[in-house]
């Protein structure tokens, strides 16, 4: 069946509208914004569900990042509230303590703390401004595991987490997003290397096989199951010991 995507547009506005009736009413919804098309499609989902004065956007880089002026863009075409609140204090002050306790950092540890840094940071403005975080990940990052647990993977609500990266895609059209928001090359923003280069897939290689299960290449349709596999627990509930009272 065809991906109907000002079918799926209008319903998604409608769920956020329901969602923060229910969850918090006259709240704002805050979200990263990247500078991507998940963070930009959700915060025009968020304009649209809620009206302009109920988005609050937060860029958060880490240093220099030399693509912030497509967020800063996105803001005035949305004509949303912003701010600009740059990690690299908290991050550098993180890094030289655990150096002072860690003979060394793992490349691990590099690539998940400034996510974790980062929503960390969205949580406390959301306090700030009565406000509720918006999770921007897409199924296609989760369906790989690309997405940091406790990072970019957390959030109050997630409009986006169902869809392929093709049907993001086509939602923001429907919403009439211009191309620099929509088909922007991946990238999130704390490195140089593309979301793609680090997958070593496309992501239209990857909806097809989640949507289809084709990938005629075996070494990419491998290389897809395994980090799926190896990234499952991302997406379940934490696992809780059944401790039951002794009546």
């Amino acid at each position: 069946m065809a991906f109907d995507a000002e079918k799926v547009k209008n319903d998604i506005v409608l769920w956020i509208r329901e969602w923060f009736e229910e969850n918090g009413k006259g709240c704002k919804a805050v979200i990263g914004l990247s500078g991507g098309k998940d963070s930009s499609v959700v915060a025009a989902l968020c304009t649209e569900a809620l009206g302009k004065d109920r988005v609050f956007g937060v860029m958060m880089p880490n240093g220099e990042q030399f693509d912030i002026d497509v967020s800063r863009a996105l803001v005035k075409h949305l004509g949303i509230e912003a701010v600009e609140f740059n990690i690299k204090g908290a991050y550098d002050g993180v890094v030289e303590e655990l150096m002072r306790h860690f003979d060394h950092f793992s490349d691990q540890s590099k690539t998940n703390l400034p996510p974790r840094i980062r929503m960390t940071v969205l949580y406390a403005i959301s306090q700030n401004v009565n406000g509720r975080v918006a999770n921007t990940c897409n199924l296609s990052e989760d369906w790989v595991g690309y997405n940091t647990k406790f990072g970019d993977s957390a959030g109050d609500f997630s409009p986006l987490s169902k869809l392929t990266v093709q049907e993001v895609k086509a939602v923001g059209r429907a919403l009439g997003l211009p191309s620099m928001f929509v088909d922007k090359v991946p990238i999130d923003g704390l490195q140089s290397k593309t979301d793609e280069d680090n997958l070593g897939f496309t992501y239209a290689t990857l909806d097809r096989y989640i949507r289809e299960g084709v990938c005629e290449d075996e070494e990419i349709r491998n290389r897809i199951d395994q980090k799926h596999k190896a990234n499952l627990f991302k997406l379940m509930p934490m696992p809780v010991f059944p401790y039951e009272p002794e009546e």
